[in-house]
């Protein structure tokens, strides 16, 4: 797995979001997030629908309960560990909101995204814990990472992924090995 010069992933399918704009720093921190749409559900487009604004908020009862706004993320790893990438890594992605990191604010300024299909009640694949690995490493060879957090740890009180079935020990020991 390698990234061009264009901050595009070789081993993802891209899909491009329009919502992004310019990066102005450098990238220090990966923030892994879980999602589904609707929740609870694997296997639809409903989450590059979201990221690319052409979900139709009438299909899904749930749906209609996402506020508006344009969102996005630079990855979504699917529960068969298959990438997709949305945004450069170059550019910033719309992913961590109202957020703080080591007494930094606006977290999406200098992090990278990075959405596992799933939930906070669900454990997730091993497909997906390896892509992740695969992923965090070449994220870190291409940039100076100074840490991972989950977006419950950027935004306490607001958000709870990726979730209790989230196995960071695991994940952060695949990284050593």
């Amino acid at each position: 797995m390698r990234i061009d010069p264009d901050g595009w992933v070789s081993d993802a399918m891209r899909i491009p979001s329009p919502n992004f704009d310019r990066r102005e720093g450098g990238i220090e921190l990966l923030v892994i997030h879980n999602i589904s749409l609707p929740p609870g559900e694997f296997g639809g487009d409903g989450v590059a629908r979201l990221f690319t604004n052409s979900l139709d908020r009438k299909e899904h009862p749930y749906y209609e309960t996402i506020p508006e706004g344009r969102v996005s993320s630079h990855f979504f790893i699917r529960r068969d560990g298959h990438l997709i990438q949305f945004v450069s890594v170059l550019d910033r992605a719309w992913h961590a909101g109202l957020s703080i990191w080591q007494g930094r604010e606006r977290c999406n300024d200098f992090s990278i995204g990075i959405e596992l299909e799933g939930s906070d009640f669900v454990p997730f694949t091993d497909a997906q814990y390896e892509a992740l690995r695969d992923l965090t490493i070449a994220l870190r060879r291409a940039f100076l990472i100074k840490g991972i957090a989950g977006h419950s740890d950027i935004a306490p009180g607001r958000k709870t992924d990726p979730g209790p079935c989230f196995d960071w020990r695991r994940y952060l020991v695949s990284l050593s090995s």
